[in-house]
C-alpha cells in the first residue's frame, strides 16, 4: 500500500504538467476562435433589384404642348415680353361679350416669327408690341357676324378672314412701362378716325401709326385701310382653320 502511494506521488508532477498544458492549449484555442469571429466582415447588403428597377422607370419630363408646332406657334412661347390684351377673351370689345374661353395668341409659324422679329426690333428702342387678337376660330367669326354683319369691318364667316387662317394680327406699340402709344382711337373703333387715310390727328398720333405701319411692312405684313391696328401676313396663304385650345393653368 505504501509502495502504491509512493509511486502515485512520484508521478504527480507529470500529471499536473500535462493537465496544465491541456488547459493552456484549450484557453488559447478559444481566444483565437473568438478573435477570428470578431474580425469577420459583415456581408455588403446590395440594394434590392426591385428598387433599382423602380429608379430606372422614373419618367423623364416631356414637353406638354397642346398644339402642333409645325402648324401653329403660341406667340408668348417665343418671347414672353410680348404683351397680350386679347379683347375677345374679355367684355372690353365692340360687342361687349366674352367670345374666347381664354386669352391665348396663336399664329401660323412664319407669321409668328415675323411678329417676333418686329417686337425684338422695337425692344432695341425700349418699346414692344401688344396683341389684341391673333388667330380667331370660325365659330367666333360667326358670332361676330351675327352681331355686326358689316363686310367692311367683320368678314363673312362663309368665306372667312385671314384671322380665321392664323395669318392676321391686331396690335399696337407700347412703351417701356407697358403703356400704349397714342394711336388716335381705341382698338375696334369703327369710324373714319381709325382709317390710315384719316389725317386730322395730332402729329404724335400720325407718327405712331406710321411707325407701326412701316415696322409691320418691313416684317412681311400689309395694312388695311379701315383699321390702323390690323395687319395681314403676306408671306404665305393659309387654309381656313377651326382649331381651338383649352386654357392652360397658370
Amino acid at each position: 500500500m505504501q509502495n502504491s502511494i509512493a509511486s502515485y506521488l512520484s508521478h504527480l508532477p507529470l500529471i499536473v504538467g500535462s493537465l496544465s498544458f491541456l488547459l493552456i492549449f484549450s484557453i488559447n484555442s478559444c481566444q483565437q476562435s473568438a478573435s477570428s469571429s470578431s474580425t469577420v466582415e459583415e456581408p455588403v447588403v446590395e440594394e434590392p433589384i426591385q428598387q433599382l428597377v423602380h429608379q430606372e422607370e422614373v419618367p423623364v419630363k416631356v414637353d406638354t404642348l397642346d398644339y402642333d408646332t409645325t402648324q401653329w406657334l403660341e406667340l408668348i412661347s417665343l418671347d414672353s415680353t410680348i404683351q397680350l390684351d386679347i379683347r375677345y377673351a374679355t367684355a372690353n370689345n365692340f360687342v361687349g361679350q366674352v367670345l374666347y374661353g381664354c386669352a391665348r395668341c396663336f399664329l401660323r409659324p412664319a407669321a409668328a416669327r415675323s411678329v417676333l422679329a418686329a417686337h425684338q426690333q422695337l425692344k432695341e428702342e425700349g418699346l414692344g408690341l401688344k396683341m389684341f387678337d391673333c388667330y380667331r376660330p370660325r365659330d367666333v367669326q360667326w358670332k361676330l357676324w351675327e352681331i355686326y354683319p358689316k363686310p367692311g369691318y367683320v368678314a363673312d364667316p362663309r368665306k372667312g378672314s385671314i384671322h380665321n387662317r392664323g395669318g392676321a394680327v391686331d396690335l399696337t406699340i407700347v412703351d417701356g412701362t407697358g403703356q400704349e402709344l397714342p394711336m388716335g382711337t381705341d382698338f375696334d373703333f369703327f369710324g373714319p378716325r381709325a382709317n390710315h387715310t384719316y389725317t386730322d390727328l395730332p402729329k404724335e398720333v400720325l407718327a405712331n401709326r406710321q411707325k407701326l405701319k412701316s415696322l409691320m411692312r418691313e416684317h412681311g405684313f400689309s395694312a388695311i385701310r379701315s383699321e390702323w391696328w390690323h395687319y395681314n401676313y403676306r408671306g404665305e396663304e393659309y387654309e381656313l382653320a377651326d382649331e381651338e385650345w383649352n386654357c392652360q393653368p397658370k
